[in-house]
């Protein structure tokens, strides 16, 4: 992650909006794509912090192709990480 200054931090109710459009959208979306989705408009730069924060905590893929949710909150999928983990 890159330091630069950020003149505009997001709200929760933008992360939130950023979030959901890309949990519905199946396949990776471009940050243009991403842009027109969304409800309300936002800065480039909030969508790119907002971005940078998912990729930091693991939910979202930046790739060539654009933007990815990976992040699964499924109850199966958890019990089998721990499985995974335990039997190491």
């Amino acid at each position: 992650m890159q330091k630069t200054m950020v003149l505009h931090y997001p709200r929760l109710d933008t992360m939130l909006m950023v979030e959901n459009t890309l949990k519905n959208a199946r396949l990776a979306i471009s940050k243009n794509e991403l842009m027109r989705r969304l409800p309300k408009q936002i800065m480039r730069q909030t969508l790119n912090v907002i971005l940078d924060y998912l990729e930091c905590k693991g939910m979202i893929m930046l790739g060539e192709k654009g933007v990815l949710w990976i992040h699964n909150e499924s109850p199966k999928m958890k019990k089998l990480l721990e499985k995974s983990v335990d039997a190491s």
